[in-house]
């Protein structure tokens, strides 16, 4: 192979991986099919237990798509009370976007009267990439989750392996 179809091999596979160094945070969807819903009363921990299995980053969204409902991000004291008065953030758009901007505890909760007591709420907890990952929020049943290969990172290695055999017959 000439040293130019060489050089071109190279700078493809280089340019093709930072594809998957470039995916720094994920996007989660509350609910799945259901959305954020007033869970039924045989599994008012559904959120919790969802959100302990799962492993939360700083600059990470969580979606929230709901009707005739709301979503609020309230303080320890206003979870443990479902005390909507005081909100840190509200919205009852139908379709909410919230990022996680630091590591730490976020509550979340309906804002609808008598949601929360019926176990529309939930807890996050959210790691800085140099923390250690264990399971989070209140004390679950759940285990932790291990490690999984997010849809983005997954389709950027997709994408670079076959570029590389694209490749492997165009300059060979």
């Amino acid at each position: 192979m000439s040293s130019s179809k060489q050089m071109s091999l190279l700078l493809m596979t280089i340019l093709s991986s930072f594809l998957y160094l470039s995916v720094s945070s994920f996007e989660y969807e509350i609910g799945a099919n259901e959305g954020w819903v007033v869970p039924p009363a045989n599994d008012t921990r559904i959120y919790n237990d969802w959100a302990s299995e799962n492993r939360f980053q700083v600059d990470d969204t969580i979606r929230f798509k709901y009707r005739k409902d709301s979503v609020m991000e309230v303080s320890v004291e206003d979870y443990k009370k479902c005390n909507s008065s005081h909100p840190n953030f509200f919205s009852n758009t139908g379709n909410t976007v919230y990022h996680l901007n630091h590591s730490g505890y976020f509550y979340f909760m309906s804002g609808v009267s008598g949601h929360c007591e019926r176990g529309q709420r939930m807890i996050i907890k959210v790691i800085s990439s140099d923390q250690e990952t264990n399971s989070g929020g209140e004390k679950s049943s759940a285990s932790p989750s291990a490690p999984v290969l997010s849809s983005g990172v997954f389709k950027a290695l997709l994408s670079q392996l076959a570029m590389s055999y694209v490749a492997s017959y165009v300059f060979y």
